[in-house]
């Protein structure tokens, strides 16, 4: 969920699916659209969210943004940080490729991974928890990962429908693609996958967190989006909008005390909850 650092100047900054809410109602409204199932009588979003603070932030990947020929530089990365990672606690999450993936992408390392939610109000705390950017228009992405997976190859939709899931977690998708590689040899065309980590610490656990992985590290996940409308929209929470839901997030305990666990995230709780506009 960390959000970029500088603006995208991807053509599809411009989404056709764009809906600017005006009210905190609204907002609501739209975050929780299309949540009923039918199939099991109960409330259950098929979206996953992303926020932003600056709504011309596009999903450009912490790989993309390094610059130069980076899809080659993807296995030395991964390579080395395997290498310097050894002994560390977080080698108990086992060999496969794709934990050692979510452990490097938790941890800061370029990888073509992307930060996501469960949760709407999370989004919403990333989209408006740096008070410096309430001059800008924040952005929340909302992406129906259940109907994403009608575009996998069949192989894998395969995999993750006889395990009865809409999202993979290594252990699933380990024994049908063993390596980064093998992702792009399913088929020509790119596609996204959303994959679950292990709990690897409080953090994901709290932030309700999973990941989107495109089939090829320089395929860019807002452009396919573009081509596949249906699977999307953003919601665009104007300037004006954001101290609103500032406050009914702390007020609903949606802040970086609960977020990130620890006493960094109770000084950054702290620092915002007392700074006066």
């Amino acid at each position: 969920m960390t959000s970029e650092t500088t603006p995208t100047t991807s053509p599809y900054l411009e989404m056709p699916n764009d809906v600017r809410v005006e009210s905190w109602e609204e907002l609501q409204r739209e975050l929780f659209r299309d949540s009923w199932d039918d199939k099991i009588n109960r409330y259950r979003s098929p979206y996953v969210f992303r926020g932003l603070w600056n709504k011309n932030y596009g999903l450009k990947t912490s790989l993309m943004r390094i610059g130069g020929d980076y899809p080659k530089l993807e296995p030395h990365l991964l390579r080395n940080f395997r290498k310097y990672a050894r002994g560390t606690s977080f080698t108990e999450s086992g060999e496969s490729i794709w934990n050692w993936l979510a452990v490097a992408q938790h941890h800061g390392l370029p990888t073509r991974l992307l930060d996501w939610t469960y949760s709407p109000y999370v989004a919403l705390h990333f989209a408006t928890a740096d008070l410096n950017n309430f001059h800008e228009d924040g952005v929340i992405w909302c992406v129906n990962y259940v109907k994403s997976t009608d575009y996998l190859p069949e192989e894998l939709k395969k995999a993750i429908r006889q395990e009865g899931s809409n999202v993979f977690t290594p252990e699933v998708l380990e024994p049908v693609a063993p390596t980064l590689k093998s992702l792009s040899e399913f088929q020509t065309e790119p596609f996204v996958m959303f994959l679950e980590p292990p709990s690897l610490d409080e953090r994901i656990v709290h932030q309700y967190a999973l990941f989107s992985m495109m089939s090829t590290p320089d395929a860019l996940l807002c452009r396919w989006l573009a081509e596949q409308p249906e699977l999307y929209y953003r919601l665009i929470i104007p300037t004006y909008l954001k101290w609103e839901i500032r406050d009914k997030l702390d007020q609903a305990n949606i802040t970086e005390r609960v977020l990130f666990p620890g006493l960094t995230g109770i000084s950054a709780w702290l620092r915002r909850h007392y700074t006066t506009t």
